[in-house]
């Protein structure tokens, strides 16, 4: 399980990271989720990189 964590904030971003982001359910600075770990996570995780911080459980 991957522990995620919006670390900085979604306005000026891109569209596409922006749209990942709240896939993801992150929608406020400081916001964290539980996701489970398979690739699809993974891929959206490295898209936003610079954004969150990710923790393994």
């Amino acid at each position: 399980m991957y522990k995620i964590t919006l670390v900085k904030s979604l306005s000026g971003r891109k569209p596409n990271q922006v749209a990942t982001a709240k896939a993801l359910g992150l929608k406020k600075i400081g916001q964290t989720v539980v996701r489970p770990e398979n690739d699809a996570i993974k891929g959206m995780i490295v898209t936003i990189a610079h954004m969150v911080k990710v923790v393994e459980e």
